[in-house]
Order: structure tokens, then C-alpha cells, then sequence
């Protein structure tokens, strides 16, 4: 690991640590009823994203005795740079919330050299809300029919591929990806999964690493064709479709995570109240089917498990992004 990248896991590591200890320690700033009035969710993709589904399957769960509705706003750009940005900004008062992939936190700090904030530093980790993987699909006039055809076709031809964006899991799957098979494609960044899988349907572009959730559907359809899920164990979305791994990349593994983030001071009692609420929702048969159908697994993990996951993670795709030299102006 390089001395800069290197201080930079150190740096974020200490940050995330130290905004994971304010937000635990006790608070007497909150006392009235919460909430009292609306509480806007902003999502830094397209609508689609997985946390954004699973935050929406909620709404009407979370919270429900207050009868104060979520909002869900989507900001897309930036990696979600421009949603995180909004919310760290927000009054701490549980108020204005951020979902979306933990790539915010873990990958962005290290790939871009310019940032408005720091998030591991103005933020903190409410909880997980669910587990991730991508899936590589292509468009069906592509003329590879397995992950190894498709490997073949990369080293022999140049390949474009899409991606929900620049440096969320898509992106480090594909970079992952191509790292382990001496292959080199260009990457075409969306605004989320959702845009970049219309395209590459289309023709527009051939193949695309996205969001399991999102592109399973149209594969059944036969719309897309998939080569590989990017997790360690198989989609129980999509049973059928090998792992990476399977498919002839020993040792693949790219799973992600969608949590929630909070502006860093925002009261224990309110993030408290939030894990708990999300957990129960997660309790609902309907919710709990919806989500493990849609390769979802519910967690609702607490902010301390939140904050310890967020930093292994950090310090995983730091590693990452140093063995693939990616950085970002």
C-alpha cells in the first residue's frame, strides 16, 4: 500500500471512529416525541438503487404510529457525493437521512482527491440495512455465452461496460474484476443501476457489473443474458447464475452493502430509534419476502455494528483501489 493511500485508510479509520463514539455516547439533547414532522431520506442514485427499494418497502412501516411520512428524495451525481454532501449539511436533528451504498464512505474518501466533505468525518453509520451483490450482464447480441467466452472476448476485442457510477460497487466489481483476469475495458459511469441496465438492453453498450436486484428481472424476461454474481455464494434471486468464482475467477468476491447515515451529532436516541424501527419493519413477512426474494437479506444491524463494518470495509477496497491505481479529479 502506498504512504498516501495508506494514510488515508489510517485517516478514515480514526474518523469513522471517533464520529462513531460521539454518536454513541449518551445524549440528553433529545426528550420530545421524533418525529414530529416529515423526515426526508435522500438517495444519491437514480430511483431503482437497492437501499432506496428497501427504504420505500418500509416507509409505511417505520415510524407508523407518528403517521409522519418518509420522503425519499433522489440527488444523483458524484458517486452520491452531491446526496451525502446535502445531508451532511442537514441539521442533526434526525430530520434529513442518507441511503445508499456504503461505497460512499468506504471506496469515495479514497478515490477522489477533491471532495466537499468528509463523510467518514460528517457523517455516521445508522445501520446496514442489507447485503449486496452485482451481477455481470450483457446484452444479448453479445457473442459470448459464459464468463470465460466473455473473458476471451475482452482480451481479443476492446469492450465498454456501464456501471451505476464512479467507484459505487459496480465500478470496483468490474475493477476487481479485471484486475484477476489481465483484462482491460473502459468504464461508462451512469447515474445508478437502473440508466446503465436501460443501455445496455438497448445495445448502447455491451455488458455492465449491476446491481443484482435491479437486472435479475430482466435476465428471466430474456432480456439480458448474466455470466456471474459477484458475491462469494449464489443469488437466491437468480439460483441459476454461477458465482465468479464458479465461473472461473478463484477467489472473487465483491459483496456490498446499503446502509443509512446519519449527520454526524444527530442524537443516540434518534439513531437508536431508527435501528429499531427498521428492525421490526424487517419483521413483517411481506417485507422479509419482498426483500430475500429481491436478493436482499434484512439486517438492521445496530450503529456500533454499523460503524465496525463500515471500517473492515474501508480498509478492504483501499487495498483495492491502490492494486488498480483508480483516482478520481
Amino acid at each position: 500500500m502506498n504512504h498516501r493511500i495508506g494514510q488515508g485508510v489510517a485517516a478514515l479509520a480514526a474518523a469513522l471512529g471517533a464520529a462513531g463514539v460521539a454518536a454513541l455516547a449518551p445524549s440528553q439533547a433529545f426528550a420530545q416525541a421524533y418525529p414530529s414532522k416529515p423526515v426526508r431520506i435522500i438517495t444519491g442514485f437514480a430511483p431503482g438503487a437497492p437501499g432506496e427499494f428497501v427504504m420505500r418497502l418500509v416507509a409505511d412501516k417505520v415510524f407508523a404510529a407518528s403517521k409522519q411520512p418518509l420522503v425519499i428524495e433522489n440527488r444523483p451525481g458524484a458517486s452520491g457525493n452531491i446526496a451525502t454532501e446535502l445531508v451532511a449539511r442537514a441539521a442533526p436533528d434526525g430530520y434529513t437521512l442518507f441511503v445508499g451504498p456504503d461505497t460512499v464512505v468506504t471506496v469515495n474518501p479514497h478515490i477522489f482527491r477533491k471532495m466537499p466533505i468528509n463523510p467518514a468525518e460528517d457523517l455516521v453509520p445508522v445501520t446496514y440495512l442489507t447485503s449486496t451483490s452485482q451481477t455481470m450482464v450483457c446484452n444479448p447480441s453479445v457473442p459470448a455465452s459464459s464468463l470465460t467466452e466473455y473473458i476471451t472476448l475482452a482480451k481479443t476485442r476492446s469492450l465498454n461496460y456501464a456501471s451505476g457510477g464512479t467507484g459505487v460497487p459496480g465500478h470496483l466489481a468490474m475493477e476487481l474484476f479485471m484486475s484477476m483476469t489481465g483484462t482491460t475495458m473502459t468504464h461508462v459511469p451512469y447515474k445508478g443501476p437502473g440508466p446503465a441496465m436501460q443501455d445496455v438492453m438497448a445495445g448502447v453498450l455491451p455488458c455492465g457489473f449491476l446491481a443484482t436486484s435491479v437486472v435479475v428481472p430482466q435476465v428471466k424476461a430474456g432480456k439480458l443474458k448474466a455470466f456471474a454474481v459477484s458475491s462469494a455464494s449464489r443469488s437466491v434471486m437468480a439460483p441459476d447464475i454461477p458465482t465468479a468464482q464458479e465461473a472461473g475467477v478463484p477467489g472473487y468476491d465483491a459483496t456490498f452493502g446499503e446502509f443509512v447515515l446519519a449527520p454526524k451529532g444527530t442524537p443516540v436516541a434518534i439513531m437508536r430509534q431508527w435501528q429499531e424501527e427498521i428492525s421490526r419493519a424487517f419483521q413483517d413477512p411481506t417485507v422479509r419476502e419482498r426483500m430475500i426474494a429481491n436478493d436482499l437479506p434484512p439486517l438492521a444491524s445496530t450503529a456500533a455494528d454499523s460503524l465496525a463494518r463500515a471500517r473492515t470495509e474501508s480498509a478492504r477496497w483501499a487495498k483495492v483501489v491502490e492494486q488498480v491505481k483508480l483516482q478520481v479529479d
